[in-house]
């Protein structure tokens, strides 16, 4: 008799499952999607170029770009990894490339190559989708589980739970009797309170360092750093959204984020501005700017230090000097909200990792029970790091069911 295998969620870590599961398997396997289509999230991911995963091989490394389940993903990439990714999609004749910043795209720019790949591996005689199912209520009983969707009863022996993000799913995992931690948003920009540069929005520095004052728990970040017309965005603020998403919920987002601009020590820019001053004696600040910066920005600059744009540097003095300098190093940023990063939203929170056993994903607290992708209190910064998640949870799994089905 075939075991039967429900797997609730069509993303990425469910597909990815079924596509790896053996042709032979003695198992039945129905996938449960909510919505009418499958693999949203794959086919909006990178601007609908989606973003496969990030050239990181070594799995001690990549579990660093991971602000929750970085412990225990360290096994989990031993045996799946982003060069498994590579080579799994390039088998079946979807090349891949790597881009400048180690982000991993299909060479067609195309998701569209990564959603079929994945609904053409799945399919199989033993496979059914059912597409607008909605799952209502989970049971389980003493022969397995009992899924109810608005529509439908469907009996699993097995069943895995890879619903994404969902506060619903969530509520039922729980009453299963499984611990959830409190979801919270993660990747988000920073919205400033009376920020004077939101009219530079789309000026960008590759530099930048961000501090959070009011902490000594969240490491600095450098990177590029994207002047918006609420605030700043940029790699570098949504990597620091993601490591300190629980601590800005609970401080209801309201913290200090110190800027500095250019990436320089305060003594290094003095330095650079004297040299200025020196080489530059005869023309006006407004005309010469000294760092890698727009010259709008420069300007602006000298407006919030009150140094008129018309002086020539050999008028510039030490205080002024001073000012300018602290201005581009150490610019104190009142944030006083978030705003979501576009379709890269993720959540900080889930099933806690400490009922689950990673060698197979399987509950620790309910046999025939495993979880994949974001339903997990794991969550990474942008740049493929999440779909790897899945793809390796999903493929443990696989493995497990391959074997023992």
């Amino acid at each position: 008799m075939k075991t039967k295998i429900v797997i609730i969620g069509g993303g990425a870590a469910g597909f990815f499952l079924a596509s790896n599961l053996k042709d032979n398997l003695n198992a039945s396997v129905t996938i449960l999607e909510k919505s009418s289509k499958p693999l949203q999230k794959v086919s909006v991911s990178g601007g609908g170029r989606c973003n496969v995963t990030h050239a990181c091989f070594d799995p001690k490394e990549l579990v660093h770009f991971y602000p929750r389940g970085h412990k225990e993903l360290r096994s989990v990439f031993h045996r799946f990894q982003p060069a498994d990714t590579m080579d799994w999609f390039e088998k079946r004749n979807v090349p891949l490339h790597i881009e400048e910043d180690n982000r991993i795209f299909p060479e067609s720019n195309s998701s569209v190559s990564i959603v079929s790949c994945l609904l053409h591996s799945s399919l199989r005689e033993n496979l059914s989708i059912q597409y607008n199912s909605s799952v209502k209520s989970i049971q389980n009983h003493s022969e397995g589980f009992r899924i109810k969707t608005q529509n439908d009863l469907y009996e699993a022996d097995v069943l895995v739970i890879c619903s994404g993000s969902s506060p619903a799913m969530w509520q039922l995992i729980e009453q299963l009797g499984h611990s959830i931690v409190p979801p919270v948003p993660s990747l988000f920009t920073f919205n400033g309170e009376n920020f004077p540069y939101k009219e530079l929005m789309g000026t960008s520095f590759s530099n930048a360092i961000l501090t959070v004052l009011e902490t000594s728990s969240l490491d600095e970040q450098q990177g590029n750093v994207l002047i918006t017309h609420w605030g700043i965005s940029g790699p570098a603020v949504l990597r620091l959204s993601a490591f300190g998403a629980k601590w800005m919920a609970e401080h209801n987002y309201l913290f200090t984020v110190k800027i500095n601009w250019i990436g320089l020590e305060l003594d290094d820019c003095i330095h650079i501005l004297n040299h200025a001053k020196t080489e530059h004696s005869k023309k006006k600040v407004s005309n010469v700017v000294p760092f890698e910066c727009t010259k709008r920005f420069w300007h602006t600059i000298l407006l919030e230090c009150a140094v008129n744009p018309e002086i020539t540097f050999a008028n510039l003095s030490k205080n002024y000097i001073q000012d300018i300098a602290k201005e581009l190093t150490q610019y104190n940023m009142k944030v006083n909200g978030k705003s979501t990063f576009k379709e890269e939203f993720v959540t900080a929170g889930g099933v806690s990792l400490k009922e689950i056993d990673f060698k197979t994903m399987q509950s620790k607290l309910i046999p025939n029970l495993f979880f994949a992708g974001e339903v997990l209190d794991i969550d990474a910064v942008t740049g493929g790091f999440n779909f790897q998640a899945c793809w390796s949870e999903a493929f443990i799994i696989s493995e497990y069911f391959n074997k023992l089905l």
